[in-house]
């Protein structure tokens, strides 16, 4: 089962960030209710493997926090792959983070190894789409939105379908920070 751990957005970021959206004039916009914070992609993962990572995050403890999202960018360099709003650093959205990682390998999953470059995906770009420069522009035009303060309370599991017509993510257990 193709899954992740992620923090959801409350109302009032989506909103923001639909209009952020709105604005962009290329690529595959993600779709409100798949609008998230991702803390740990697993890639496929067995029932099996789900079950201990669940029973490892209800225990996990992390303080409620607040994140920050300024400006945009993109992944992909030349030819970008993806258009996403920056979540600005934040030593408690890190941390959480990094919980995250060992309950998963507590629950023997192996997750990628990569650096941790917080964001929201705002669009997709199909193969092909054309030189980053479009992008850029389109990017640099919009680099001083600010977004509205994000609550964060929780975090959940998330399981993804993919789909012709995209990614239809399916909430499995939600996690209460203290």
């Amino acid at each position: 089962m193709r899954s992740f751990v992620a923090i959801p957005l409350p109302d009032d970021t989506r909103d923001a960030l639909e209009a952020a959206q709105l604005r962009l004039p290329l690529g595959r916009l993600v779709v409100r209710e798949n609008l998230h914070l991702t803390l740990a992609f697993l890639d496929d993962q067995s029932e099996e493997a789900l079950e201990l990572l669940h029973a490892e995050l209800e225990h996990l403890r992390a303080p409620e926090f607040t994140v920050s999202l300024s400006g945009l960018g993109s992944f992909g360099g030349d030819k970008p792959r993806l258009i996403f709003a920056n979540v600005l650093h934040n030593p408690a959205l890190e941390n959480l983070h990094r919980k995250v990682l060992n309950a998963a390998r507590r629950a023997e999953i192996i997750v990628a190894r990569r650096r941790f470059h917080p964001h929201v995906t705002l669009a997709r770009m199909r193969p092909g789409a054309g030189r980053g420069d479009r992008i850029a522009n389109a990017i640099a035009t919009l680099n001083d939105l600010l977004f509205p303060a994000t609550p964060v309370s929780s975090f959940s599991l998330y399981r993804s379908d993919l789909h012709p017509d995209g990614p239809i993510y399916h909430e499995l257990a939600r996690y209460d920070l203290v």
